[in-house]
């Protein structure tokens, strides 16, 4: 019998760069007041938010993801026919086919790469870093770009106080590519379908012609979940990377909730030392954007470094999670 070829690639995969674009529209506490009845401190004691990013009317999920993607390719400096592959993780994309990964492609120019999009929500960014490393390791590419994006402005209820302040618009961007060392941990991930209700949103034929689906979520299931089950799956990703707490230098969890975040610091037992990711005060919540965003906003104010070890995850609607303990870009 004949032998079949495998494919092969470099040992270890890294993260070459980051970027981001952000809504060009910053809506403060005060704005988000006069669309709910609530109060900046209300928000700020619940969440940590001061303010949240929503795009303007020369702003889409395509056009961010695009910027956010050249910015990356730029920043790992490669050039687009460099660029094998394209992963975006989205839920604001409204069309079922094509992906929103092939017109970015298209959009930047690159040369014949495969282009696909997951939906994973809150986790995808990180669901994506799995699938990246992999197809490195796998030899199915030589670099990928992987891209978070979401206009979660377009699907808030403004008639829902217990949501409408939690959700902004943006783009986080990374390529991954070969490494002669271990830069990228496996990758812990997982589903719990029975809790699908708890975070949603509606299906279109659910809605008037004309109108868009909103977002619902039950925040007391969601806070108990990530509090509980998620907090343990940190354990997990780091011990999947043969560390410990001490050993790490920055946490970058989805910036969903402040107080979600203090729980797992506390569950973790991370040394005082390490940097923690709060870009929610002045982003909120942008789902598959949110940690690389919080990666970025880390790296450009100096308070984290390249090369760091950083552990990331990512929880959301699925109920889904994802984790993994990686080197900065």
């Amino acid at each position: 019998m004949p032998t079949i070829k495998t494919a092969t690639g470099p040992a270890y995969s890294k993260l070459l760069s980051v970027a981001g674009v952000r809504g060009n529209r910053v809506v403060d506490n005060e704005e988000m007041c006069t669309y709910i009845d609530s109060s900046d401190e209300w928000i700020q004691q619940r969440t940590g938010i001061v303010e949240r990013r929503w795009v303007d009317e020369t702003q889409t999920a395509l056009s961010m993801a695009t910027e956010a993607g050249a910015k990356a390719i730029e920043r790992a400096g490669l050039n687009a026919d460099e660029i094998d592959a394209v992963i975006i993780s989205t839920v604001s994309h409204f069309k079922q086919t094509p992906s929103l990964a092939v017109e970015v492609a298209h959009g930047l120019g690159l040369s014949d790469p495969a282009a696909y999009d997951i939906s994973a929500a809150c986790a995808g960014f990180c669901y994506g870093i799995g699938q990246a490393d992999a197809m490195v390791r796998g030899g199915l590419a030589r670099n990928v770009l992987l891209i978070g994006v979401e206009a979660l402005s377009m699907f808030i209820d403004l008639a829902d106080r217990s949501t409408a302040f939690l959700f902004s618009d943006g783009a986080g961007a990374v390529v991954v590519g070969g490494s002669d060392e271990p830069s990228i941990g496996p990758t812990v991930w997982g589903s719990d379908g029975s809790q699908a209700p708890v975070i949603d949103i509606r299906s279109w034929d659910s809605v008037e012609k004309g109108d868009i689906p909103k977002i619902t979520m039950e925040g007391r299931a969601v806070f108990k979940w990530a509090t509980t089950a998620i907090a343990e799956k940190t354990h997990e990703a780091l011990a999947a990377a043969g560390l410990q707490p001490e050993d790490l230098q920055v946490f970058v969890p989805h910036q969903a909730n402040n107080r979600i975040t203090d729980s797992m610091l506390r569950h973790l037992k991370l040394p005082e030392g390490v940097v923690v990711a709060r870009d929610i005060t002045h982003m909120g919540n942008s789902s598959a954007a949110s940690v690389p965003l919080a990666m970025e906003a880390l790296l450009d104010s100096g308070a984290a470094k390249s090369g760091d070890i950083a552990l990331t995850i990512g929880f959301g609607a699925g109920l889904v999670y994802a984790g993994q303990v990686l080197r900065l870009p």
